[in-house]
This record gives structure tokens, C-alpha cells and sequence, in this order.
């Protein structure tokens, strides 16, 4: 664990007062860009569910191998990452524009301190393009509408919600943000999701009780869905192999890894 210090460059609308899951989430994996209180609250929901590390750092995993493959075998050449959080090493665009250095990647956060930094490090390369706008995931059309001032959406878009739906705590309103978004880009697009579940037979029950000490102490507040309901965020699009999993096993490249409460998928548009 990498030794924390109070972030800088922050905006006014800051509240350092109350825990925030990006800060967290940056504490979980070994970051330096949180503040007092979210290693409290990380410890705290850490000692309640010690996998909750695991489950961090196997979500970041996911992340670089979905969009490796996306951008390997399924030629995707923009992205579209909605909830991006901190930045730390290997994010979309240096994963993607490694790969494909003409990529085109748009951030989406509405976390000032996620803001702040974005503005300084998602720097990508020449030829491609790294852009940041600042919207709720409650709002897909108007990340549509500002994504489109970079991205082409008439060509396939891989679009990325990491741990993001589960802030939305209506499980229609989740579904039909995720239907609004892969309405608007075209056939080929594919969605790569990961969201943490309260299923039995990835020791999903254990994280309920610290879910809602979290929900009384930090923000914004969370919740765990089922893999079935997972599962229907996904409707109308076709499951890639190996379809939905525990992230950590999703096309891993260790044998056999331990499985986390959090399913991970990725999607094609036909």
C-alpha cells in the first residue's frame, strides 16, 4: 500500500469532510490521492469485508484486459468511459492508444477532485485524442451529446461502466441508463461492465453490511445487485465469451484466479 497524502488542485466544491468512493477506491489500490477521512471509511468497510481490496484491484484488472481485447480483436478505435475515477497507471487511453495510437477516449466524471486531475494527467498521445467532460451518470444525454463533440458515433464505440451503476440505486432507472447509451452509438459498439453482487456463490453476502455502513458514512451511496439483474443491463446486446463472471475471471490470464462479488462482462451491439 502506497503511503497517502492530502490530494492538490482540487475545486471548491470539494467536501473533505465526507468520504467519497473515488478517493476510497484510490486508497484500496494503492493510491495517494485521498484524504483523512476515506482511509477511515476504507479501513473501516475493509475490516468488515477484507476482500474489498481484492475486489478493487480485480475491477482495475478487468478493466486493462477488456480494453486490450477490445481494441486487439475487436479493432475498437474510441472509447467511451463513463465513471472514470481517479487516474492511476494504465488507464483506457494508454491502454488503447498503446495499441492503436490514433484511439479516441472521453472521460466521464462528475467528482471535482476526479475533474482536477483529469485536466492534468489523461494526456494521450498525438495522433489520438483524450478528452474529459464533466457529467452524471443520471444524465446519459447529455454525456452523449458531449461525448459526440469528440468521439464519431457513427462508428463503433467501446464504452466502459466500471463500478458505476451501482451508484444508481433505482434498478430500472440503471437499466434504462445503460439501454440510453448503447442506443446511441451504432452496431459493433460493445459495453464492458463490471458491478458488485450480493450472490451467495461469489461471497456477495458478506458485503451488505458494509455497504450500508458506507451508505450511512461515506458518498455517494451504493448498492449490490443480483447476477440476474446484472444481467438485464445487458439486453438487447450479445454476451461475448465468457460471458458474465466474477471480473477477476473474466478472460484472466492466470489459471484458475480466485473469484470476487463483482461480475464483470463485455458486450457487442448487433
Amino acid at each position: 500500500m502506497s503511503e497517502s497524502h492530502t490530494p492538490s488542485g482540487g475545486s471548491t466544491r470539494l467536501n473533505t469532510g465526507v468520504a467519497h468512493n473515488a478517493r476510497v477506491w484510490n486508497y484500496w489500490i494503492g493510491g495517494k490521492d485521498n484524504y483523512e477521512v476515506d482511509r477511515q471509511v476504507g479501513e473501516q468497510v475493509a475490516g468488515m469485508f477484507p476482500i474489498i481490496r481484492e475486489i478493487a484491484r480485480a475491477d482495475r484488472w478487468f478493466l486493462g484486459r477488456a480494453v486490450r481485447f477490445l481494441a486487439e480483436e475487436r479493432g475498437v478505435r474510441q472509447f467511451l468511459d463513463i465513471g472514470t475515477g481517479l487516474p492511476t497507471a494504465d488507464n483506457t487511453h494508454q491502454i488503447a492508444q498503446r495499441i492503436a495510437p490514433d484511439a479516441r477516449i472521453v472521460y466521464v466524471d462528475n467528482d471535482p477532485i476526479v475533474l482536477a486531475h483529469a485536466r492534468t494527467l489523461l494526456t494521450g498521445t498525438h495522433e489520438g485524442v483524450t478528452d474529459y467532460i464533466e457529467a452524471d451518470v443520471h444524465d446519459p444525454a447529455a454525456i452523449v451529446e458531449r461525448a459526440a463533440a469528440t468521439l464519431d458515433f457513427t462508428k463503433p464505440v467501446g464504452v466502459m461502466m466500471l463500478g458505476i451503476l451501482n451508484f444508481v440505486l433505482d434498478a430500472e432507472k440503471a437499466r434504462e441508463i445503460a439501454r440510453q447509451i448503447m442506443a446511441a452509438v451504432p452496431a459493433g459498439s460493445c459495453l464492458a461492465l463490471t458491478h458488485p453482487t450480493t450472490d451467495e456463490e461469489l461471497g456477495g453476502e458478506g458485503q451488505i453490511a458494509a455497504m450500508k455502513f458506507w451508505n450511512e458514512n461515506a458518498t455517494p451511496p451504493i448498492t449490490a445487485r443480483s447476477g440476474t439483474d446484472i444481467a438485464a443491463f445487458f439486453e438487447g446486446l450479445d454476451l461475448l465469451e465468457p460471458g458474465l463472471v466474477s471480473c477477476s475471471r473474466w478472460r484472466a490470464e492466470a489459471d484458475s484466479p480466485a473469484a470476487v462479488p463483482q461480475y464483470g462482462a463485455v458486450a457487442v451491439k448487433p
